[in-house]
């Protein structure tokens, strides 16, 4: 087992019960429609400062039938300074609250306890939409004397629980705590993922690490627990997926600025895997434009699927015809719940990853791999394969070495599918469909085939549809298995 966290998890907004006299800053302006993306409001911390302290709130005309509305977001930066990639942050809750406070031993969730530094801070204010009318603010910083205090050493969750050896092990790795906009805490989440099925899960609150701390009570050796962000820029969302303990990675740059390549190495370096998230959200500011040079894989498959979700689908399957082309290398999938709060399901979808042990960098390698297929979840089980007729065979991110004319028996076997359909797609599209499954859920299908006729194969399983042609939602797909004479085409080669 893990060993016990001693960060303190605090509540949303909790001063000390003593009463304090300190200084009261009341910092007002009005961000007009088209202003920058962040604006930084400095304020002085006095030497002797025990407790900072925030609040702040803003104007919310009404405006047309879609128009967007004002909405604001929040954070803070110490003396060390708001340069982007630098030192300074303390935190970050977006629009999800109205205040927080920060203490050397203690502070709201999404915020970094630590030594109150006299100098210069400053509250950065994101006006994520701003009404025609304009967007007008008033933040109130008080600071009140106390002692300094200390902050506990943080005690994160291990690298690794009990496995099973190779195996395929079940995750979701894009969740969200109250440590930004979700509405549970890791130890909810984490028994939510217990619940689900799931062996391993990844930390994602917004533009925050401030989590990181929290999750060692919640893991175990039935659960593991990777550390990270969804880095949620102003032009797409990406998971940075396992990084090491208390990595930060800064939001503040758009696709424009030339920034992100950086930004997606440090990930790497910091041990995580780079993942656009959401691709074709569409939220503001959700939909991925840093293109998918710097990705280690991408997530097809967010929460319930919807039409987003098809479109994600099919820009995936764009880049393997590509692949298979040899004009890029190929990205796998992923899916994940991006849950918040209720009725969001954790696990709903997982990713099922072909990995040697349940360990940080064994499910890491697998991912990058594509050694992995998305269900909707722990009930959904498939295994992929395609066997050459001289004996050959390669599974799910493999290639089968083998020559264009010879013939290949591609075979799905399913479980917990009841009335599903399978579906087999190549680089020339749609190639088969099968009956709907038994109510039982569990059947196999098999497809023959050549490397001549199909450079890859990948699997679906659909729910029935009342519309005909139209596919159903997504019960299950998997990465795809290559054909043909042996290539490079690994995940992240041809970087």
């Amino acid at each position: 087992m893990c060993a016990r966290s001693l960060w303190p998890v605090a509540p949303f907004f909790a001063p000390r019960e003593a009463a304090y006299v300190g200084e009261v800053t009341t910092l007002r302006g009005t961000f007009a429609p088209g202003s920058p993306d962040f604006a930084y409001l400095p304020f002085e911390v006095p030497p002797g400062t025990g407790e900072l302290r925030v609040s702040y709130t803003y104007g919310k005309p009404a405006v047309p039938p879609g128009t967007p509305g004002n909405a604001l977001d929040i954070g803070l930066f110490d003396p060390r300074g708001t340069e982007v990639g630098g030192r300074g942050f303390r935190g970050w809750s977006g629009g999800a609250r109205s205040e927080f406070f920060v203490r050397a031993d203690a502070a709201t969730p999404g915020y970094l306890p630590g030594p109150l530094t006299p100098g210069t801070w400053h509250v950065v204010l994101g006006p994520y939409t701003v009404a025609p009318q304009g967007l007008a603010y008033e933040v109130t910083v008080t600071t009140a004397p106390g002692p300094a205090g200390s902050t506990p050493e943080p005690v994160y969750p291990p690298g690794r629980a009990r496995g099973r050896g190779r195996d395929w092990y079940r995750g979701d790795c894009h969740l969200h705590s109250w440590h930004s906009d979700g509405r549970r805490t890791p130890a909810e989440i984490a028994a939510l993922a217990r619940a689900a099925g799931l062996d391993f899960l990844n930390s994602s609150d917004h533009n925050t690490n401030a989590s990181h701390p929290h999750w060692a009570d919640a893991a175990g050796d039935d659960l593991l627990v990777l550390l990270g962000e969804e880095v949620t820029t102003r032009n797409g969302h990406v998971l940075a997926l396992g990084t090491d303990p208390g990595t930060f990675v800064d939001w503040r740059y758009r696709a424009r600025d030339g920034r992100w390549a950086h930004f997606a190495r440090a990930i790497r370096r910091s041990g995580g895997l780079v993942v656009p998230a959401h691709p074709h959200g569409d939220c503001v500011g959700c939909s991925w434009r840093f293109g998918f040079a710097e990705a280690d894989a991408v997530e097809v498959w967010n929460g319930t699927w919807t039409p987003d979700d098809e479109m994600a689908l099919a820009g995936w399957d764009a880049r393997l015809v590509a692949a298979a082309r040899g004009e890029r290398s190929w990205l796998p999938a992923m899916g994940n719940s991006d849950a918040h709060r209720d009725p969001d399901v954790v696990g709903h979808p997982q990713t099922v990853v072909l990995a040697e042990d349940l360990t940080r960098e064994a499910i890491q390698e697998g991912l990058r791999a594509g050694r992995s297929y998305v269900a909707e979840s722990g009930h959904v089980s498939l295994a992929f394969s395609v066997t050459a007729e001289d004996g050959g065979r390669a599974g799910i991110g493999e290639r089968l070495a083998v020559a264009p004319e010879v013939p290949v028996t591609v075979r799905l076997e399913v479980s917990g599918a009841p009335r599903c359909a399978v579906r087999f797609l190549t680089d020339q599209g749609l190639v088969f469909t099968g009956e709907p499954l038994p109510v039982s859920g569990t059947g196999a299908v098999q497809w023959h085939t050549s490397a001549a006729r199909a450079a890859y194969v990948r699997a679906e399983v659909r729910h029935e549809t009342a519309l005909g042609p139209v596919p159903g939602a997504m019960a299950a797909f998997t990465n795809p298995v290559f054909l043909g004479p042996a290539r490079d085409e690994r995940p992240g080669a041809a970087r």
